[in-house]
């Protein structure tokens, strides 16, 4: 792929290899000494044409850099298609889209053990500032990408707006949102988990899954990403501005726990804990993280803090690897030895909250906080693979969240591919109990593709009338934008027509807002019945695919 803006290739490479300042690159290869080894990019050939199959990304700002994502892929959904040798990738950070004003360069090495993908952690840019950037591999230039520091740590800011999303199911419906998503100006998105699903190939859905059946080795996993990451739309989203991302379930196998999958009849220990690997390693290599992420034996450290000055912090929660098993029965989730986050990750979070210095507290998470009875009348029933099923220690720290030591948490929620507005109370069923926080769980992007918003409103409304703690459901596809100030949170819930075509509209179906200092959340503004029921018959006269929407 060329890129569209004029490039002077002899400028480019004869800086690309030169030291500089504050700049990690990695991985690196190195020499018997120690040193790093240089490597040409067409060291032992010329190389396959088509390179930038996936695009490009950024991740995780800091006040003085980024993270720079790309891999190498020429035949992206035969495991990617490269030479078996390390291939040298050059880089270029520019105040400019024409890359007229160079800021930063250098060089890093696409190794094959890491699918030839390139994580470069470049420093020494300025603070709260857009930056483009770009690639080089043998004679091709990738697309180009823009970027965005955060603010400095201390830095008195007046707003921050940004987005979050999550679980978009290749096979449920067309990227729609992500079209849309890419348009709007954000410093940030915060993507919560189910980037891929593991699901068989289903040729009866929109769109359908790459392989013959659930990925289970490295290379099944980095075909699977690679189809994700080959849809324009996805790539111009991750192209627009720096991404924090988190895993759920679908990026390993559905519901897992620690080293526990949903299915243990048929996927002994071994086996899972082999899967477990490969997942995360091409979970790493397709993802814009930090080194700090590369997966050491069983683990990845996905759970970190980004600070954007003194208004917000962002806790990035992992609640999946340390979790004990899901309970069977809402008796069992009331043992206090059962944990969703693991007690190293619990100390974290508290202390990190506690000393966060910041404006807004806001909890990058992947299930659902809120209690969620899915059934009307005097019986309970939930799925306990949400908080539901983890009650001590949910009421522990929403106790925390109540006592004074932390201010504004919000927490930010995916999983459900519905939307859910709710107050946070320690004790759910006592309508006494504190409002203590607000939680957001927002829509998916594609997964349970076209709703079925009048069956959905029939079975949730009646339960709504019995959860004073919810205010505001909704099924509809989209994703959530959030503008912070010092003084409140007002967040947009954005939604698609429909995922079940090329192109949809997309409109503001919903405002929330929280006040910083006054607990909870409210109903800002909403469309009308009549605009819902419009857009519901325009989807309902469309195409109809199926779908596996395990939330609902």
């Amino acid at each position: 792929m060329t890129s569209p803006y004029p490039f002077s290739r002899r400028r480019f490479v004869s800086a690309a290899g030169a030291a500089t300042a504050g700049l990690v690159v990695g991985p690196m290869l190195l020499t018997p000494d120690g040193a790093a080894a240089h490597i040409p990019s067409t060291a032992g050939g010329p190389l396959p044409t088509n390179l930038f199959t996936l695009g490009v990304a950024s991740g995780d700002p800091l006040p003085d850099g980024v993270v720079l994502w790309t891999r190498l892929a020429p035949q992206p959904l035969a495991g990617g298609g490269m030479p078996n040798r390390p291939v040298r990738v050059h880089w270029e950070v520019a105040e400019d889209s024409r890359f007229r004003r160079i800021r930063r360069r250098g060089a890093a090495t696409a190794h094959p053990d890491l699918g030839h993908s390139v994580h470069v952690e470049v420093s020494g840019l300025a603070p709260d500032r857009e930056y483009y950037y770009r690639f080089r591999a043998g004679q091709e230039i990738s697309p180009v990408g823009r970027t965005r520091t955060a603010p400095a740590d201390r830095a008195r800011s007046r707003h921050l707006r940004f987005a979050f999303a999550s679980c978009q199911d290749f096979q449920a419906g067309a990227y729609t949102a992500h079209r849309h998503l890419a348009g709007e100006d954000l410093a940030f998105v915060a993507f919560l988990g189910d980037y891929i699903y593991e699901g068989r190939p289903n040729t009866a859905a929109y769109r359908v899954h790459e392989g013959t059946d659930e990925p289970y080795s490295l290379v099944g996993y980095r075909n699977r990403h690679a189809q994700y990451k080959t849809d324009p739309d996805l790539q111009a989203s991750h192209a627009a501005f720096p991404w924090i991302v988190t895993f759920d379930d679908h990026e390993l196998d559905n519901n897992w726990a620690d080293e526990i999958p949903q299915d243990p009849a048929q996927q002994t220990p071994e086996a899972f804990r082999a899967r477990r690997k490969a997942a995360f390693q091409a979970y790493y290599e397709n993802m814009p993280l930090r080194r700090s992420a590369l997966p050491r034996g069983l683990d990845i450290r996905l759970y970190r803090r980004l600070r954007f000055g003194d208004l917000a912090s962002v806790h990035v929660l992992d609640t999946r690897q340390y979790r004990s098993d899901q309970p069977a029965t809402l008796a069992d989730a009331m043992n206090p030895e059962l944990s969703m986050t693991g007690p190293e990750q619990e100390r974290w979070l508290v202390h990190g909250m506690r000393s966060s210095g910041s404006r807004w507290n806001l909890l990058a998470n992947q299930v659902m906080w809120a209690s969620n009875d899915r059934q009307a009348g005097p019986e309970r029933t939930y799925d306990l693979d949400n908080w539901d099923g983890y009650r001590v220690q949910r009421r522990r720290l929403l106790e925390f969240f109540g006592s004074g030591q932390v201010d504004n948490p919000v927490v930010l929620t995916g999983d459900r591919h519905c939307t859910w507005v709710c107050d946070l109370r320690p004790d759910f069923d006592d309508p006494t109990s504190p409002v203590v926080g607000a939680e957001i769980t927002g829509t998916s992007i594609t997964s349970g593709g076209n709703p079925d918003t009048a069956g959905f409103h029939r079975t949730y409304d009646p339960i709504m009338a019995e959860s004073p703690h919810w205010k505001y459901i909704d099924n509809q596809r989209g994703y959530v934008v959030c503008d912070v100030t010092p003084e409140r949170m007002l967040s947009s819930l954005r939604l698609v027509d429909t995922v079940w075509a090329p192109t949809a509209t997309v409109r503001t179906a919903a405002e929330f807002v929280v006040l910083a200092g006054e607990p909870g959340i409210s109903v800002a503004s909403q469309e009308s019945p009549a605009v819902t029921a419009a857009t519901r018959s325009r989807v309902a006269a469309g195409p109809s695919y199926a779908v596996d929407n395990d939330q609902m």
